[in-house]
């Protein structure tokens, strides 16, 4: 029996997310993977059974990686706006940074690869979201409208800017990058 590779397991991630950026998820296979990783396809199998296997595995942790990233610096405890801008910055400038990884991740969403399983884990996750949200409708800051609708519009304005700046290779200002928020945190205000 093979031992993984930690190594490995990094290019084998690096493979998928490069080659869904391509191509698009339903686009590779087993082989594209393997061959992108640089490693032979019945090493991929060592690592994961099946293409839905690796793309849940990593679509799990992709999410709870951008979760984490979303909430840093945060607290609860000061007032309202200044926190959720502080969040949706930090989501912001992941996708940014992570370009490959949001592609992925908003692949991910729609897919029929992912499992319930995942998807439930994935719901979990989103609870802090959730709350942040609620919060802002019970200090009467944010429309009272569900929240899951809120956030579909605010993640849907901010991934389009990250694919438009992406795709166009024109550095945002931090000007350009206050006037989108106050465009999203008017548009979601009550």
């Amino acid at each position: 029996m093979k031992l993984k590779d930690d190594k490995k397991s990094v290019e084998i991630c690096r493979a998928v997310l490069s080659l869904v950026a391509k191509k698009g998820l339903s686009g590779i296979t087993m082989s594209d993977i393997s061959r992108e990783a640089g490693i032979a396809t019945g090493t991929l199998y060592v690592y994961y059974k099946s293409k839905d296997e690796l793309i849940n595995a990593l679509f799990a942790a992709c999410r709870e990686n951008s979760v984490q990233v979303s909430f840093k610096g945060y607290n609860p405890q000061l007032p309202y706006k200044p926190g959720f801008k502080n969040i949706w910055l930090n989501i912001f400038r992941y996708r940014l940074q992570n370009f490959e990884e949001a592609v992925f991740l908003e692949q991910c969403y729609h897919s029929p690869y992912i499992t319930a399983d995942t998807r439930e884990k994935a719901q979990q996750l989103a609870a802090p979201f959730y709350a942040l949200i609620e919060r802002g409708q019970a200090e009467q800051l944010i429309k009272k409208v569900e929240p899951g609708l809120l956030l579909t519009f605010m993640m849907g304005a901010m991934n389009e800017l990250v694919r438009q700046t992406h795709y166009s290779g024109i550095t945002l200002n931090s000007t350009k990058i206050n006037i989108t928020f106050d465009l999203c945190w008017d548009a979601l205000k009550a």
